[in-house]
């Protein structure tokens, strides 16, 4: 008998050590974040827009070029990443193919619609035409941050009337919220 009881009391110790309850670790074991070091200037690509409109009883096509220009300030996004800004050239020819208007336009001929932060951090993101209006040819402008164009920009208008003289205004129309909006007016849905 004496001969068992090692074996018992082994046995017992594994049964008393399978019955105890395992430590959790409260740790969180992630890879540590290394932010991404910028990279070559940024810049969008290049777009060509040729759209064919009656106005005035006339034909007119529209031609809108937007390129990325290196000699224009490049901006930065909050991680450093530069990027290029753009100039965007609007021309409107008549039937016969002379030029009805044409200008290059670049963040600075919108400097006096946006504030300081679009000035300094932004860039001309593009201009699309709309409809003809009232006062002329109406174009959607974005003045937006580089890296987040869908989400933060000034939308503006921009209107050609029948001389080729052109008006700017701020675009309270659009449905989408401009940068002064979204500070603190978001709703939540969802959530």
């Amino acid at each position: 008998m004496k001969r068992y009881i090692p074996f018992i009391m082994v046995a017992g110790i594994l049964a008393f050590g399978a019955c105890k309850e395992k430590k959790e670790s409260k740790d969180i074991i992630t890879t540590k974040y290394v932010p991404k070091k910028p990279q070559a200037p940024i810049a969008m690509p290049v777009d060509t827009k040729t759209t064919h409109i009656t106005w005035l009883d006339k034909p007119y096509t529209i031609q809108i070029d937007r390129v990325s220009d290196d000699s224009l300030k490049q901006v930065k996004d909050e991680n450093g990443q530069p990027y290029f800004d753009n100039r965007v050239s609007v021309t409107i020819k008549r039937q016969d193919g002379s030029v009805f208007f044409k200008k290059v336009f670049t963040k600075a001929s919108f400097s006096s619609y946006i504030d300081d932060t679009f000035r300094n951090n932004g860039i001309l993101a593009g201009i699309q035409y709309d409809e003809i209006g009232d006062r002329g040819l109406e174009f959607s402008v974005v003045v937006g941050m580089p890296d987040a164009l869908d989400d933060v920009f000034v939308p503006l208008e921009l209107v050609i009337d029948r001389q080729g003289a052109i008006s700017i205004s701020r675009d309270d129309d659009m449905d989408m919220l401009d940068y002064d909006d979204r500070e603190g007016d978001f709703d939540e849905e969802g959530v």
